[in-house]
């Protein structure tokens, strides 16, 4: 009872880093759209191509199920491994999958709707290609093309799958279970953007410190208009 009580406090106070991602990525967002090229918004061009993409594979062909089952288990045994715990017996069909794990907590339960592995893979391809061929830089656009194919992969199976009634979002609360979903994914998607566009992540990281601050400052100015109209109202 004080566990789910702890959560649901968790999920409120998860709401306003929801507002304050929401905005840094708006952010991001723009700068993306201020291509350092020749070719005016070609970043964003990159992102958006990417999205629309997945959107005709996913509107017209068969899913590709069976490829987000597998990044589903993996993400499971790849947080449970983070979290120091073992994972065996990975299986993965069209219907579902498992994996045994000998660690379980929200992080690793909820892992696979707020973490897109295949997002994360590509970014890190990126990091690594700059840091060891730094001449790479102007193919950015081509990764930016694939973040937005394998992020919008994720999000529309996400959806999807929260469509339903799920065990893994009852265990730990849909008030904590959904915040932590949507901030976590503001924060998986920014910080992609962020790697491989030209903004960098001290910059992405005040922003959002910037919005906290001024979420708080707006809080603190209705809390004192409010104390000011409830005599009036009693």
């Amino acid at each position: 009872m004080k566990l789910r009580l702890a959560k649901l406090i968790t999920g409120l106070l998860l709401l306003p880093l929801c507002i304050a991602l929401s905005m840094t990525l708006w952010r991001a967002g723009a700068i993306l759209a201020q291509s350092p090229t020749r070719l005016p918004m070609l970043h964003a061009f990159a992102c958006v191509s990417g999205i629309v993409l997945w959107a005709i594979i996913w509107l017209f062909l068969p899913p590709m199920t069976r490829t987000y089952v597998l990044g589903h288990e993996l993400t499971h045994a790849l947080w449970a491994m983070l979290f120091g715990g073992k994972a065996s017996g990975l299986k993965v069909t069209e219907r579902g999958g498992s994996v045994r794990v000998s660690k379980n907590n929200a992080w690793i339960t909820l892992a696979p709707y707020f973490f897109p592995l295949y997002t994360f893979v590509v970014a890190l391809l990126w990091m690594l290609s700059v840091w060891l061929f730094p001449p790479v830089r102007p193919y950015a656009p081509i990764f930016l093309f694939w973040i937005g194919l394998t992020w919008s992969f994720h999000i529309t199976f996400t959806l999807r799958f929260l469509a339903f009634n799920q065990p893994d979002i009852r265990e730990h609360g849909r008030l904590f279970s959904y915040a932590l979903i949507y901030a976590l994914n503001l924060l998986s998607i920014g910080a992609a953007l962020t790697a491989v566009g030209s903004w960098s992540f001290p910059e992405a990281f005040a922003d959002l410190m910037d919005n906290l601050h001024r979420l708080g400052a707006a809080a603190h100015t209705f809390y004192g208009w409010a104390l000011t109209r409830l005599p009036r109202l009693s």
